[in-house]
Protein backbone atom coordinates (compact mmCIF):
# COMPACT_ATOMS: atom_id res chain seq x y z
CA UNK A 1 0.00 0.00 0.00
CA UNK A 2 2.75 2.43 0.97
CA UNK A 3 4.68 1.90 -2.26
CA UNK A 4 1.49 2.41 -4.27
CA UNK A 5 0.80 5.63 -2.39
CA UNK A 6 4.25 6.99 -3.16
CA UNK A 7 3.83 6.01 -6.81
CA UNK A 8 0.55 7.93 -6.89
CA UNK A 9 2.36 10.97 -5.52
CA UNK A 10 4.97 10.63 -8.24
CA UNK A 11 2.29 10.60 -10.89
CA UNK A 12 0.59 13.67 -9.40
CA UNK A 13 3.90 15.52 -9.34
CA UNK A 14 4.69 14.62 -12.96
CA UNK A 15 1.28 15.82 -14.11
CA UNK A 16 1.60 19.01 -12.07
CA UNK A 17 5.08 19.64 -13.48
CA UNK A 18 3.89 19.17 -17.04
CA UNK A 19 1.07 21.69 -16.53
CA UNK A 20 2.99 23.91 -14.08
CA UNK A 21 0.15 23.52 -11.57
CA UNK A 22 1.34 24.22 -7.99
CA UNK A 23 1.05 21.58 -5.29
CA UNK A 24 0.58 22.47 -1.64
CA UNK A 25 2.39 19.79 0.38
CA UNK A 26 0.69 19.34 3.73
CA UNK A 27 0.86 16.97 6.70
CA UNK A 28 -1.24 17.53 9.80
CA UNK A 29 -1.56 21.24 9.09
CA UNK A 30 -0.53 22.27 12.61
CA UNK A 31 2.02 24.73 11.19
CA UNK A 32 -0.12 26.24 8.44
CA UNK A 33 0.22 29.58 10.26
CA UNK A 34 3.99 29.59 9.72
CA UNK A 35 5.65 30.95 6.61
CA UNK A 36 4.07 32.57 3.59
CA UNK A 37 0.56 31.41 2.58
CA UNK A 38 0.43 28.14 0.66
CA UNK A 39 -1.03 27.78 -2.82
CA UNK A 40 -2.19 25.02 -5.12
CA UNK A 41 -3.92 21.67 -4.82
CA UNK A 42 -3.15 19.91 -1.53
CA UNK A 43 -0.88 16.86 -1.55
CA UNK A 44 -1.74 15.27 1.80
CA UNK A 45 1.03 13.14 3.31
CA UNK A 46 -0.77 11.90 6.42
CA UNK A 47 -1.74 8.51 4.98
CA UNK A 48 1.91 7.61 4.49
CA UNK A 49 2.69 6.88 8.13
CA UNK A 50 4.42 4.44 10.45
CA UNK A 51 7.80 3.65 11.96
CA UNK A 52 9.99 1.77 9.47
CA UNK A 53 12.91 0.88 11.70
CA UNK A 54 13.98 1.71 15.23
CA UNK A 55 17.14 0.35 16.80
CA UNK A 56 17.63 1.91 20.24
CA UNK A 57 21.17 0.54 20.43
CA UNK A 58 22.11 2.55 17.33
CA UNK A 59 20.24 5.68 18.52
CA UNK A 60 18.50 5.98 15.15
CA UNK A 61 14.84 5.93 14.17
CA UNK A 62 13.46 5.83 10.62
CA UNK A 63 9.83 6.65 9.91
CA UNK A 64 7.49 7.76 7.15
CA UNK A 65 6.80 11.46 6.78
CA UNK A 66 3.14 11.22 7.79
CA UNK A 67 3.93 9.55 11.11
CA UNK A 68 2.50 11.46 14.07
CA UNK A 69 5.17 13.05 16.23
CA UNK A 70 3.29 11.77 19.27
CA UNK A 71 3.54 8.18 18.00
CA UNK A 72 7.25 8.57 17.38
CA UNK A 73 7.92 10.07 20.80
CA UNK A 74 5.85 7.40 22.56
CA UNK A 75 7.88 4.63 20.91
CA UNK A 76 11.15 6.28 21.88
CA UNK A 77 9.99 7.02 25.45
CA UNK A 78 9.49 3.30 26.03
CA UNK A 79 13.24 2.93 25.42
CA UNK A 80 14.10 6.05 27.45
CA UNK A 81 15.08 7.97 24.32
CA UNK A 82 13.92 11.21 22.72
CA UNK A 83 14.26 13.67 19.85
CA UNK A 84 16.70 16.00 21.56
CA UNK A 85 15.63 19.10 19.63
CA UNK A 86 12.17 18.91 21.27
CA UNK A 87 10.11 19.65 18.15
CA UNK A 88 6.97 21.70 18.87
CA UNK A 89 3.72 20.03 17.84
CA UNK A 90 1.27 22.95 17.86
CA UNK A 91 -1.56 20.41 17.62
CA UNK A 92 -2.42 16.71 17.85
CA UNK A 93 -1.97 16.16 14.12
CA UNK A 94 1.70 17.17 13.99
CA UNK A 95 3.74 14.86 11.75
CA UNK A 96 7.41 14.04 11.45
CA UNK A 97 7.56 15.41 7.91
CA UNK A 98 5.99 18.68 9.00
CA UNK A 99 8.42 19.02 11.89
CA UNK A 100 11.44 18.64 9.63
CA UNK A 101 10.00 20.73 6.80
CA UNK A 102 9.39 23.59 9.24
CA UNK A 103 12.74 23.03 10.94
CA UNK A 104 11.55 24.31 14.32
CA UNK A 105 13.21 23.33 17.58
CA UNK A 106 12.12 23.61 21.20
CA UNK A 107 13.70 24.72 24.49
CA UNK A 108 16.57 22.19 24.42
CA UNK A 109 17.87 23.32 21.00
CA UNK A 110 20.70 25.60 22.21
CA UNK A 111 22.11 22.87 24.42
CA UNK A 112 21.46 19.65 22.49
CA UNK A 113 21.31 20.69 18.82
CA UNK A 114 18.82 21.85 16.21
CA UNK A 115 16.43 19.82 14.07
CA UNK A 116 18.88 19.85 11.15
CA UNK A 117 21.61 18.39 13.39
CA UNK A 118 19.49 15.29 14.02
CA UNK A 119 18.61 14.46 10.40
CA UNK A 120 20.76 11.55 9.19
CA UNK A 121 19.00 10.75 5.94
CA UNK A 122 15.93 11.52 3.86
CA UNK A 123 14.04 10.05 0.96
CA UNK A 124 12.23 12.63 -1.13
CA UNK A 125 10.30 13.07 -4.34
CA UNK A 126 11.67 16.03 -6.27
CA UNK A 127 9.70 18.39 -8.49
CA UNK A 128 10.02 15.97 -11.42
CA UNK A 129 8.65 13.03 -9.45
CA UNK A 130 12.05 11.38 -9.10
CA UNK A 131 12.54 9.19 -6.00
CA UNK A 132 15.81 10.31 -4.36
CA UNK A 133 17.60 9.25 -1.19
CA UNK A 134 20.28 11.21 0.67
CA UNK A 135 22.26 10.24 3.75
CA UNK A 136 21.67 7.00 5.62
CA UNK A 137 20.08 5.25 8.56
CA UNK A 138 23.16 5.08 10.76
CA UNK A 139 25.23 7.86 12.26
CA UNK A 140 28.41 6.51 10.64
CA UNK A 141 26.98 7.00 7.15
CA UNK A 142 27.43 10.64 6.21
CA UNK A 143 27.14 10.31 2.43
CA UNK A 144 24.89 13.11 1.21
CA UNK A 145 24.45 14.34 4.78
CA UNK A 146 24.47 18.00 3.79
CA UNK A 147 21.65 17.50 1.27
CA UNK A 148 19.57 15.70 3.90
CA UNK A 149 20.05 18.64 6.25
CA UNK A 150 19.13 21.00 3.43
CA UNK A 151 15.57 19.69 3.51
CA UNK A 152 15.21 20.81 7.12
CA UNK A 153 13.37 24.12 7.18
CA UNK A 154 12.87 24.16 3.41
CA UNK A 155 9.09 24.21 3.96
CA UNK A 156 8.57 21.59 1.26
CA UNK A 157 9.91 23.84 -1.49
CA UNK A 158 12.66 21.41 -2.55
CA UNK A 159 10.84 18.09 -2.39
CA UNK A 160 8.13 15.97 -0.83
CA UNK A 161 9.58 14.27 2.23
CA UNK A 162 8.89 10.53 2.12
CA UNK A 163 11.06 8.74 4.70
CA UNK A 164 13.33 10.24 7.35
CA UNK A 165 16.09 8.86 9.58
CA UNK A 166 16.83 10.82 12.75
CA UNK A 167 19.31 10.60 15.55
CA UNK A 168 17.87 9.81 18.99
CA UNK A 169 19.41 10.64 22.37
CA UNK A 170 18.86 9.09 25.80
CA UNK A 171 16.37 10.80 28.10
CA UNK A 172 18.29 12.47 30.96
CA UNK A 173 18.35 10.47 34.16
CA UNK A 174 17.18 13.49 36.15
CA UNK A 175 15.72 16.91 35.38
CA UNK A 176 14.86 19.78 37.67
CA UNK A 177 14.14 23.48 37.19
CA UNK A 178 15.18 26.38 39.38
CA UNK A 179 13.92 29.97 39.09
CA UNK A 180 15.31 33.42 39.84
CA UNK A 181 13.78 36.88 40.10
CA UNK A 182 15.94 38.84 37.66
CA UNK A 183 15.61 41.65 35.16
CA UNK A 184 16.18 40.80 31.50
CA UNK A 185 19.65 42.37 31.57
CA UNK A 186 20.68 40.48 34.70
CA UNK A 187 19.21 37.23 33.36
CA UNK A 188 21.17 37.55 30.11
CA UNK A 189 24.37 38.29 31.97
CA UNK A 190 23.81 35.33 34.28
CA UNK A 191 22.96 32.70 31.64
CA UNK A 192 25.95 33.72 29.53
CA UNK A 193 28.19 33.39 32.57
CA UNK A 194 26.79 29.93 33.33
CA UNK A 195 27.20 29.00 29.68
CA UNK A 196 30.97 29.14 30.09
CA UNK A 197 30.94 26.78 33.06
CA UNK A 198 30.29 23.02 33.41
CA UNK A 199 26.66 23.51 34.48
CA UNK A 200 24.22 20.89 33.04
CA UNK A 201 21.74 23.44 31.67
CA UNK A 202 19.27 22.11 29.08
CA UNK A 203 16.86 25.07 28.76
CA UNK A 204 16.38 28.66 29.88
CA UNK A 205 13.37 30.97 29.69
CA UNK A 206 13.03 34.52 30.97
CA UNK A 207 9.73 36.38 31.08
CA UNK A 208 8.21 39.12 33.23
CA UNK A 209 11.12 39.28 35.66
CA UNK A 210 11.52 35.56 36.21
CA UNK A 211 14.28 33.32 34.84
CA UNK A 212 13.67 29.55 34.68
CA UNK A 213 16.67 27.27 34.23
CA UNK A 214 16.30 23.54 33.55
CA UNK A 215 19.10 21.22 34.64
CA UNK A 216 19.43 17.76 33.08
CA UNK A 217 21.76 14.80 33.54
CA UNK A 218 22.93 12.37 36.18
CA UNK A 219 21.29 12.90 39.56
CA UNK A 220 24.49 13.86 41.47
CA UNK A 221 25.44 16.47 38.83
CA UNK A 222 21.94 17.96 38.70
CA UNK A 223 21.61 18.10 42.48
CA UNK A 224 25.04 19.72 42.85
CA UNK A 225 24.25 22.30 40.16
CA UNK A 226 20.89 23.14 41.74
CA UNK A 227 22.60 23.75 45.08
CA UNK A 228 25.29 25.86 43.43
CA UNK A 229 22.86 28.03 41.47
CA UNK A 230 20.68 28.41 44.57
CA UNK A 231 17.45 29.14 42.74
CA UNK A 232 13.92 28.42 43.91
CA UNK A 233 12.74 24.96 42.79
CA UNK A 234 9.85 24.90 40.32
CA UNK A 235 7.02 22.45 40.84
CA UNK A 236 5.53 20.69 37.81
CA UNK A 237 8.37 21.92 35.65
CA UNK A 238 7.66 19.34 32.93
CA UNK A 239 4.32 21.08 32.28
CA UNK A 240 6.03 24.47 32.17
CA UNK A 241 8.58 23.45 29.53
CA UNK A 242 5.86 21.74 27.53
CA UNK A 243 3.93 25.02 27.57
CA UNK A 244 7.04 26.90 26.42
CA UNK A 245 7.59 24.40 23.60
CA UNK A 246 3.95 24.37 22.50
CA UNK A 247 3.45 28.10 23.03
CA UNK A 248 0.48 27.68 25.34
CA UNK A 249 1.77 30.18 27.90
CA UNK A 250 -0.46 33.30 28.14
CA UNK A 251 2.29 35.38 26.49
CA UNK A 252 1.92 33.45 23.24
CA UNK A 253 -1.86 33.94 23.15
CA UNK A 254 -1.55 37.68 22.58
CA UNK A 255 -3.28 39.07 19.51
CA UNK A 256 -0.12 41.07 18.76
CA UNK A 257 2.12 39.90 15.90
CA UNK A 258 4.65 37.39 17.28
CA UNK A 259 8.22 37.89 16.09
CA UNK A 260 11.03 35.37 16.45
CA UNK A 261 14.45 37.00 16.75
CA UNK A 262 17.58 34.85 16.45
CA UNK A 263 20.54 36.88 17.71
CA UNK A 264 23.81 36.58 19.59
CA UNK A 265 23.22 35.29 23.09
CA UNK A 266 25.15 38.29 24.43
CA UNK A 267 22.88 40.82 22.72
CA UNK A 268 21.40 43.30 25.21
CA UNK A 269 17.70 43.28 26.12
CA UNK A 270 15.61 44.24 23.12
CA UNK A 271 14.40 47.83 23.47
CA UNK A 272 11.57 47.42 20.96
CA UNK A 273 7.98 48.00 22.07
CA UNK A 274 6.15 44.91 23.21
CA UNK A 275 6.22 42.04 25.70
CA UNK A 276 9.15 39.64 25.37
CA UNK A 277 10.31 36.11 26.21
CA UNK A 278 13.99 35.11 26.07
CA UNK A 279 15.06 31.50 25.44
CA UNK A 280 18.13 29.50 24.41
CA UNK A 281 20.54 31.19 26.80
CA UNK A 282 19.71 34.55 25.23
CA UNK A 283 19.98 33.52 21.58
CA UNK A 284 16.21 33.43 20.95
CA UNK A 285 13.95 36.38 21.65
CA UNK A 286 10.17 36.28 21.20
CA UNK A 287 8.53 39.67 20.74
CA UNK A 288 4.77 40.26 20.92
CA UNK A 289 5.10 43.54 19.08
CA UNK A 290 2.92 46.57 19.60
CA UNK A 291 2.10 49.03 16.85
CA UNK A 292 5.14 51.11 17.77
CA UNK A 293 7.48 48.26 16.76
CA UNK A 294 7.42 48.23 12.95
CA UNK A 295 8.95 45.40 10.87
CA UNK A 296 11.86 47.54 9.67
CA UNK A 297 12.85 48.43 13.24
CA UNK A 298 12.53 44.82 14.41
CA UNK A 299 14.61 43.45 11.55
CA UNK A 300 17.12 46.25 11.93
CA UNK A 301 17.61 45.48 15.63
CA UNK A 302 18.07 41.75 14.96
CA UNK A 303 20.57 42.40 12.17
CA UNK A 304 22.53 44.82 14.33
CA UNK A 305 22.92 42.06 16.91
CA UNK A 306 24.17 39.37 14.58
CA UNK A 307 20.94 37.71 13.55
CA UNK A 308 17.59 37.98 11.82
CA UNK A 309 13.88 38.32 12.59
CA UNK A 310 10.94 36.21 11.40
CA UNK A 311 7.26 37.14 11.61
CA UNK A 312 6.35 33.88 13.29
CA UNK A 313 2.62 34.35 13.77
CA UNK A 314 0.16 37.07 12.85
CA UNK A 315 -3.60 37.37 12.46
CA UNK A 316 -5.04 38.03 9.01
CA UNK A 317 -2.95 38.25 5.86
CA UNK A 318 0.79 37.89 6.18
CA UNK A 319 3.62 38.70 3.81
CA UNK A 320 7.35 39.18 4.15
CA UNK A 321 7.52 36.54 6.88
CA UNK A 322 11.22 35.74 6.53
CA UNK A 323 14.08 38.24 6.54
CA UNK A 324 15.07 39.39 3.03
CA UNK A 325 18.10 37.51 1.70
CA UNK A 326 21.28 39.16 0.45
CA UNK A 327 21.52 38.67 -3.32
CA UNK A 328 24.32 36.04 -3.24
CA UNK A 329 22.27 33.91 -0.83
CA UNK A 330 19.05 34.53 -2.76
CA UNK A 331 20.80 33.42 -5.96
CA UNK A 332 21.90 30.21 -4.24
CA UNK A 333 18.31 29.56 -3.13
CA UNK A 334 17.08 30.07 -6.69
CA UNK A 335 19.65 27.62 -8.04
CA UNK A 336 18.67 25.01 -5.47
CA UNK A 337 15.00 25.50 -6.29
CA UNK A 338 15.61 25.15 -10.03
CA UNK A 339 17.68 21.99 -9.42
CA UNK A 340 15.21 20.19 -7.19
CA UNK A 341 12.00 21.68 -8.60
CA UNK A 342 12.61 22.95 -12.14
CA UNK A 343 8.91 23.57 -12.84
CA UNK A 344 8.49 25.49 -9.57
CA UNK A 345 5.42 23.55 -8.44
CA UNK A 346 6.32 22.42 -4.90
CA UNK A 347 4.98 24.82 -2.24
CA UNK A 348 5.80 27.84 -4.39
CA UNK A 349 6.17 31.06 -2.42
CA UNK A 350 6.05 29.31 0.96
CA UNK A 351 9.50 30.68 1.85
CA UNK A 352 9.90 33.62 -0.55
CA UNK A 353 7.74 34.78 -3.41
CA UNK A 354 10.66 34.34 -5.85
CA UNK A 355 10.70 30.58 -5.24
Amino acid sequence: MNSALVESWQERIRIAASTKAPLRIRGGGTKDFYGEPGAGEVLDTTDYAGIIDYDPTELVITARAGTLLAELETAMAKCRQMLAFEPPHFGEGATLGGAIAAGLSGPRRAFAGAARDMVLGVRILDGSGEDLTFGGRVMKNVAGFDVARLMTGAMGTLGVLVDLSLKCLPVPKTETTVTFDLSAADALRQVNEWGGKPVPISATCHHAGRLAVRLSGAAPAVEAAARHLAGAPMTDDAAFWRAVREQTLPFFRSASPLWRLSVRSTAPPCELAGEQVIEWGGALRWLAATGAANPEAIRGWAKAHGGHATLFRAEGERAGVFAPLPEPIAALHRRLKSTFDPAGILNPGRLYSAF
